[in-house]
């Protein structure tokens, strides 16, 4: 048994001993956290006592349209919005949920409905944000928030000003780009590489929230182009093939794995037009990617490489730190609040263990569903927490961890120029969205014992 393997059952025995500390504290409700976290609203009612259904309408578009924005699966929205009409009395309300839009038929028993509809899609929400959302979704589904006031909060979140400027956000991408290199099994010129493209991928990154979403597509070319521009002219220096890890480091928020992952989870419960539409969409975002690598390689030429055979340069310690930076990075970048920071990285340190765990007895692919088998769990039990974020506030930085999308960009890279072995690493990809999928299903189904689905 090396000592990374050694590190990372230790890591996982701790983290055991320490959730089952905590696990007295985490037996408050969501219900009750929900009820500290705003005040009560009532539930409104028409002058002939009748529930109102407009304004039970527009606070689930408001409260779909935000969930949607933060990532949730689609089913988890759905969840979500039943649960808040069945609260105001309107049990037989129907909703239908789409990746970019919402329906929604608010009635009760007997009544006539009253149906709406939105175009969602248009931005992201930060993790301060989301924690703020989950929060709310929780009260206004049990009638601790009335419509008006989960409304009126919903609006509130989605003005919210990062609690972290431009420059601190710029500089925790640069640490989340060195230590995914790190990982990935670059050495230190290769880090100080990752960290000087971070910051530039970093700045691009501000720059695009600010930019109309029909531009994305130019923008996410222009980056993977001038990311990749810049390694290809290193490699070609004479500097090795060990920068390949380089390449996906500081693209690792433009990788599309959380959103393929997600396509094959809905797919797998009978979400057969989201889930294709994701699907759709994490492989177009591939072959985007993969289009500015083709291109910079054509410009200036690369050798063939194999980004499985990355060596680990930097000894068997170097990645245990390199997480906990990826933490502090992701957390400023993504704008999380430092009290979020501590559940974060115990989350990071669980699935990263998990997943060096499994790949030593299972292997590469399977290292996978493991690591993605231990998340849904520590995300609930943190969520539990009087100071623990809400679960896809820590689910988020772990999932990038796993980086399911980094085989596949490779993958696209080499078919779209030509070479044919590119598509053995698609294969390979596509068995690693599976079994994260699965890993997450799997522990999702300890996890909703605990509290509500909230992935």
């Amino acid at each position: 048994m090396d000592l990374g393997t050694v590190i990372a059952t230790a890591v996982l025995v701790v983290a055991a001993l320490l959730f089952l500390a905590l696990r007295p504290r985490a037996q408050r409700s969501i219900e009750e956290r929900a009820r500290e976290a705003v005040r009560t609203g009532a539930v409104p009612v028409t002058p002939d006592g009748r529930p109102d259904a407009a304004a039970t309408l527009a606070a689930t578009e408001v409260v779909g349209d935000a969930m949607i924005a933060a990532g949730y699966s689609v089913v988890t929205v759905r969840q979500a919005l039943e649960e808040i009409a069945r609260v105001n009395h309107l049990p037989a309300s129907q909703v239908v949920v789409f990746p970019t839009a919402l329906l929604v038929s608010a009635r009760g028993d007997g009544d006539d409905p009253r149906t709406g509809a939105v175009s969602s899609g248009e931005g992201s929400l930060l993790l301060e944000q989301v924690d703020e959302l989950q929060r709310t979704v929780d009260a206004a589904r049990i009638g601790a928030l009335g419509p008006e006031s989960t409304i009126e909060r919903v609006r509130w979140i989605r003005e919210m000003s990062p609690p972290y400027g431009r420059f601190l956000r710029v500089l925790g991408y640069l640490l989340v780009s060195a230590a995914l290199s790190v990982m990935l099994g670059t050495t230190w010129a290769g880090v100080a590489i990752a960290a000087g493209l971070g910051v530039a991928v970093g700045a691009a990154l501000l720059v695009s929230e600010r930019v109309p979403n029909r531009y994305s597509a130019l923008i996410t070319v222009a980056i993977a182009f001038g990311v990749s521009l810049v390694v290809f002219l290193l490699i070609d220096a004479g500097l090795g093939s060990r920068l390949i890890p380089v390449l996906i480091a500081p693209l690792v928020v433009l990788l599309p794995g959380s959103l393929l992952t997600t396509a094959v989870i809905e797919l797998s419960t009978g979400q057969m037009i989201s889930g294709a539409a994701r699907l759709a969409a994490g492989g177009m975002q591939l072959v985007l990617l993969g289009a500015g690598i083709v291109t910079a390689a054509a410009l200036v030429g690369v050798p063939h490489f194999d980004f499985a055979e990355q060596p680990d340069a930097l000894g068997p310690i170097a990645p245990w730190i390199a997480v906990a930076l990826f933490g502090v990075g992701i957390t400023v970048h993504q704008c999380a609040t430092l009290r979020s920071l501590p559940w974060i990285l115990l989350v990071l340190y669980v699935a990263y263990g998990a997943q060096v765990i499994g790949d030593v007895f299972l292997g590469g692919v399977l290292s996978a569903f493991v690591g993605a088998l231990f998340v849904p769990p520590a995300t609930a039990l943190v969520a539990m927490q009087p100071t623990g974020p809400a679960a896809r506030v820590s689910f988020i930085p772990a999932f990038w961890l796993l980086v399911p999308g980094a085989l596949g960009l490779v993958g696209v890279a080499d078919v779209l120029g030509g070479d044919a072995g590119g598509t053995n690493t698609l294969v390979a990809t596509i068995g690693t969205m599976v079994a994260i999928a699965l890993g997450v299903l799997a522990g999702s189904v300890v996890s909703n014992r605990m509290q509500r689905p909230a992935l």
